[in-house]
């Protein structure tokens, strides 16, 4: 009987619950391609927003955009007979709307305006700290010191890139500041996109709130038609551009990567945009970010990435 007993199959022991947040390697690997083709993408956007910036103002540019993502993003929805969000999503999906599609765009190219499209791309991208910041408190996802300590490093950045910019006088200024505005609002609504995420797919989450964003920017309706009635072809042709890749495709294949990681860790991934944006405003507008955005971009980026640390640990 002894010896039977020893032999006897023992009880499988229960696996271990696997994390929320966890996923299979092939859904890291997808996550990543994602994050890589929506950061090159919006790294192009802040050279399509400063060419079509010349004829068009912030507001018409951002109806503009935001009304041919809405469109063709429609399209692919209606195509693959997509679900619609459900309810408990709704609330996030129009936080992300507004903030992020609607008041993100708009600041930005008011910001566009009065700095080089490098510039703005180095200071919109201390918006992976806030999400860090944001996603800890919010989503649970812990807030470690190297997060508090790059949120400082990164903002010394953006003072010093800020510093570079009033050589330009109040209007490079003012530039800085609504840089750091549209990434304030880009960080909430990525951190407001993640729970949503659960109530619908990354295609009707992204359209959805992409049609919000437009909706909020309605009232520049008669201001878009007058100004692209005698806008270039070029202009035209950059807004719908910004409609199509930057918005369409970028921000879906943010919300597809955004559904299989962390807020916070997914971030990581926009330190791309800012030599992308820089090299991409050399070659076609001919722009060199001041002087002192470069050690200050570099400041950004290095706050950005001692939080990064503290995220993926």
């Amino acid at each position: 009987m002894d010896e039977m007993a020893a032999v006897a199959p023992q009880p499988e022991t229960a696996a271990p619950p696997v994390p929320a947040d966890a996923s299979e390697p092939g859904d890291q690997r997808a996550a990543l391609i994602a994050a890589l083709i929506a950061v090159c993408v919006w790294a192009s956007a802040f050279v399509g927003i400063r060419y079509a910036g010349r004829e068009l103002a912030p507001g018409p540019l951002a109806l503009g955009r935001l009304l041919v993502g809405s469109l063709s993003l429609g399209v692919l929805v209606l195509a693959r007979r997509e679900p619609l969000v459900r309810r408990a999503g709704l609330v996030g999906v129009v936080i992300c709307g507004v903030l992020w599609f609607g008041a993100y765009n708009v600041a930005l190219n008011a910001a566009e305006r009065r700095v080089d499209a490098g510039t703005a791309s180095l200071l919109v991208n201390v918006g992976p700290v806030l999400i860090a910041l944001l996603a800890g408190l919010a989503l649970k996802e812990g807030i470690g010191r190297l997060v508090l300590v790059g949120c400082a490093v990164s903002f010394a950045g953006v003072a010093l890139i800020a510093a570079g910019s009033s050589r330009h006088g109040v209007s490079g200024s003012w530039g800085a500041v609504l840089c750091l505005i549209a990434a304030v609002v880009y960080a909430v609504g990525v951190v407001a996109q993640k729970p949503t995420l659960r109530h619908g797919s990354p295609l009707a989450v992204t359209w959805l709130a992409c049609t919000v964003g437009a909706i909020c920017c309605l009232p520049y309706a008669p201001s878009l038609a007058n100004q692209a009635a005698h806008a270039s072809a070029p202009a035209i042709l950059w807004t719908v551009y910004l409609g199509l890749v930057p918005t369409a495709i970028g921000f879906s294949a943010w919300a597809f990567a955004l559904s299989r990681t962390s807020a916070g860790r997914l971030g990581v991934s926009t330190y791309l945009v800012p030599p992308i944006a820089v090299l991409l405003g050399w070659l076609i507008l001919g722009e060199v970010p001041a002087l002192l955005a470069l050690p200050g971009g570099i400041l950004c980026l290095a706050g950005v990435a001692l939080a990064r640390r503290s995220a993926v640990r």
